[in-house]
């Protein structure tokens, strides 16, 4: 959204799992919702993904992208990708939830052996990971209220709410932190609560997350103002430098782009 995602973002999990499940041939992936330190994963680097234990970390707190449900459970978009992965590469799944600022430190200490978290490509995550082709695309927009106070063609003077440690929160202070207030926050949901109190002016972020949120809480005050926006923000799943999982997750990723599990998933999850 998780740099812009440039965006918690990008701009992933539910195709995650569906390409790097690695264990048991017929077991379905298992999930646990926890902000514990998680144990450290297998040193182990595999070739292949066939009879591999794969651990998975995501947010848990990004709706649609990912939530957790209210037994503890994990869902949305990034969880059920990362479900069929698993199963395209028959392999065991454990799903794990942790918060988002340390989300990659955690898989660079072998936490995990994956992220699936709605997580954007950019330049400074690829200097410290490797990512898997793209599951996602995304775009960004403007949240804000719809009296007409907030102009998105010229913002100026505005106090602009964001998700920290994301690309679109990067992109915010570099492109209009010169002549706004940019306030970040530690999701995206507390940074839409800041607009529904009148604290903040706009929100920028993902047009997925925003269009989730106003779902529950538009109440004919907020909504999407101006256009939407692309800002190249491809979400994919990371894993760290030179471990051989890569390939295994981008061929289950091939596949399922083929068959259609991702634009099922998509729809799902997303209306489109």
């Amino acid at each position: 959204m998780q740099t812009l995602n440039m965006t918690k973002q990008s701009l992933v999990l539910a195709g995650f799992c569906a390409s790097i499940g690695l264990t048991a041939c017929n077991q379905q992936p298992t999930e646990t919702a926890r902000k514990t330190e998680a144990t450290p994963a297998s040193n182990t680097a595999p070739t292949t993904a066939g009879g591999q234990k794969i651990r998975i970390a995501t947010e848990g707190a990004y709706r649609p992208f990912n939530f957790t449900n209210t037994d503890g459970s994990l869902g949305g978009y990034d969880v059920d990708v990362a479900k069929a992965v698993c199963a395209e590469l028959k392999a065991d799944c454990e799903i794990v939830a942790q918060d988002w600022e340390g989300i990659l430190p955690g898989l660079l200490a072998k936490k995990y052996d994956v992220v699936a978290s709605g997580m954007s490509i950019s330049p400074e995550r690829s200097a410290q990971v490797d990512f898997s082709t793209p599951y996602f695309k995304n775009t960004m927009v403007w949240l804000a209220t719809t009296d007409g106070k907030f102009n998105p063609k010229v913002v100026k003077g505005y106090q602009l709410g964001g998700q920290r440690s994301t690309t679109l929160a990067q992109y915010l202070q570099d492109t209009y932190g010169k002549d706004n207030e940019v306030k970040l926050y530690d999701t995206y949901d507390n940074a839409y609560m800041e607009v529904k109190a009148g604290r903040v002016n706009a929100v920028l972020s993902e047009k997925v997350t925003a269009t989730e949120w106003l779902k529950q809480n538009a109440e004919g005050k907020f909504g999407i103002v101006g256009d939407e926006m692309d800002n190249g923000d491809n979400i994919a799943m990371a894993v760290r430098k030179g471990d051989p999982l890569k390939g295994d997750i981008d061929k289950a990723l091939a596949t399922l782009q083929q068959n259609g599990t991702l634009a099922n998933l998509q729809k799902q999850h997303f209306g489109q």
